[in-house]
């Protein structure tokens, strides 16, 4: 799918165009073979700028191809109540911005909806800073949802015997991993536009490209924080649900030793040798107490023990 819009200081609104028009911006979302060689043609860009975002894989990077700058951005993305990250590819040329990405991001759609404020088709650099900081701003809201997803686990965890809560936990720290990843590489692509002279900063943008950064090395904070909490909770839990099994099998063992006190003192009269009480009328009674403070008495052991 391929959508040109256009937004001009002039607009107060950001507008869908119908054809390609010098400062519009190009939003490509899973295009077909026919739409990358339409695009590849026009824009006189290498084929692997609008095929890289496509592959789910791609690392961040930045590369520059004569008036061309191609950016690769890892980004956070929601889906099937899954937190993922995914390649979102940037092209910037002298007359257009254009963004190329596998599916329908939360970022992209955050300008289509005009949440942004500042946002103009025709400042590209200003664009670009300002998806910068959109990402930023997802990649801390969903850690926000990690630490939430974390604390609903742990209310169950306490008296959990399954690993299912624990696995879980494994799932939530390998989102953190691959948010780890993503923001580093974004931050090294940033660092890069900071200090080289790839594109064009003005003195505001200088500005907002530092706190970007900034941004950026605070989210790695918050998910090295978050990833070492995880791993000792997982560590913790782990211990708890096998002190639980311990309590249930101790529990078990003394339940089973109780019980098997009338029942061996049952057999033990179902033999056919002289017993005590065999010729009295109420042998049966008398058996029957004796079990019951047998078992009372282990009952009471095993209390003491904490064992029940």
């Amino acid at each position: 799918m391929i959508r040109y819009y256009i937004k001009t200081s002039r607009d107060s609104k950001l507008r869908e165009i119908k054809n390609i028009v010098r400062g519009c911006w190009i939003y490509i979302v899973n295009p077909e073979k026919k739409e990358i060689d339409k695009m590849v043609k026009k824009l006189g860009v290498s084929r692997d700028f609008i095929t890289d975002p496509l592959d789910e894989n791609e690392r961040s990077r930045i590369e520059v191809d004569g008036d061309n700058i191609f950016i690769v951005f890892r980004i956070p993305h929601y889906v099937n109540k899954k937190i993922l990250t995914m390649p979102l590819g940037i092209i910037i040329t002298k007359s257009y911005f254009v963004t190329v990405s596998i599916n329908k991001n939360v970022i992209l759609d955050d300008f289509l909806k005009e949440k942004v404020k500042g946002f103009y088709t025709t400042k590209k650099t200003r664009f670009l800073l300002q998806i910068f900081a959109r990402v930023n701003k997802y990649y801390i809201s969903y850690l926000h949802e990690v630490e939430r997803m974390v604390k609903d686990i742990e209310k169950g965890l306490a008296y959990s015997f399954k690993n299912e809560k624990i696995i879980s936990l494994l799932e939530l720290e390998k989102i953190l991993v691959y948010f780890n990843t993503s923001v580093i590489s974004n931050g090294n692509v940033m660092e890069r536009i900071f200090r080289g002279n790839i594109i064009r900063l003005y003195e505001e943008d200088q500005d907002l490209l530092e706190d970007i950064i900034i941004e950026n090395k605070q989210a790695i904070e918050m998910i090295n924080i978050y990833t070492n909490i995880l791993t000792s909770s997982m560590d913790a839990y782990a211990s708890i649900i096998s002190n639980n099994l311990n309590v249930i099998m101790k529990f078990l063992t003394s339940v089973t030793i109780i019980i098997s006190i009338p029942t061996m003192i049952a057999s033990f009269y179902g033999m056919n040798v002289s017993l005590p009480f065999q010729n009295n009328s109420n042998a049966f009674l008398i058996t029957l107490f004796l079990s019951l403070i047998l078992s009372g008495v282990m009952a009471y052991i095993f209390r003491k023990k904490e064992w029940l």
